[in-house]
């Protein structure tokens, strides 16, 4: 079942975790949007800068630090995703609280595991 994702923390460069995790979930079959600090697009998604209007995400990915993750609570909580998966480095227990408040699933995981695990 394809699981609509937005990646927050989006980045054109290949080595980043956050440009494989997009390739490999578009190859998995789920439907992804992207947010980056530069705008390119890869593997047919474009990586948007800014706060997209979007609905009907299943997921947000984090790929930020907690610090910039701030600028973002109000537009989570209003997307009202199922879930939210801090991959590694990103945890924010401020978040994280948050999200469970409104009744927002909380995976502290790697994207990439979980899709070759068959846990996504």
């Amino acid at each position: 079942m394809s699981k609509k994702t937005l990646i927050i923390g989006a980045s054109p460069n290949p080595e980043r975790h956050s440009n494989k995790a997009l390739i490999r979930l578009k190859r998995y079959g789920h439907e992804t949007i992207a947010i980056g600090a530069k705008s390119q697009v890869i593997e047919g998604v474009e990586i948007q800068v800014g706060k997209p209007d979007t609905n009907d995400i299943h997921t947000i990915a984090m790929y930020i630090n907690p610090t910039l993750q701030v600028n973002y609570y109000d537009y989570i909580i209003s997307l009202q995703p199922k879930r939210i998966i801090f991959n590694p480095g990103t945890e924010n227990y401020e978040l994280i609280e948050l999200a469970r408040k409104n009744n927002i699933e909380v995976v502290e995981g790697c994207v990439l595991v979980m899709l070759v695990t068959n846990n996504y």
